[in-house]
């Protein structure tokens, strides 16, 4: 399985899903979690917390979460994580290290 983490330390999810600039991506193996790839997108928030939902940026976004079954952020708003499960991701509010996290949710 492969899942997204949004980080800014590479060791634990501590990262909103809107305000992150980069996701560390992984393949969940018996050993735990084996980093394949850092990615960067431009953050989904302008900063103002009511922003309007930005198409483009989620777009860009999805296009970088391809083939990732599961997103784990700290936070994430009720359009994001709807339109993520619209295209098969599973978002998953969670703190904690990397390390941790296995195939079940």
């Amino acid at each position: 399985m492969k899942i997204a983490v949004a980080t800014t330390d590479k060791i634990t999810v501590n990262e909103h899903f809107g305000r992150t600039e980069n996701f560390s991506i992984f393949v969940i193996t018996s050993d735990g979690p084996v980093k394949v790839e850092e990615v960067g997108v431009e953050p989904l928030s302008t900063g103002n917390k009511n922003h309007p939902f930005d198409k483009e940026r989620f777009q860009s976004i999805a296009e970088a979460l391809k083939g990732c079954e599961r997103v784990y952020v700290t936070k994430i708003g009720e359009r994001p994580a709807a339109e993520l499960k619209k295209i098969g991701i599973e978002p998953v509010v969670s703190q904690g290290e990397i390390s941790s996290i296995g195939p079940e949710i």
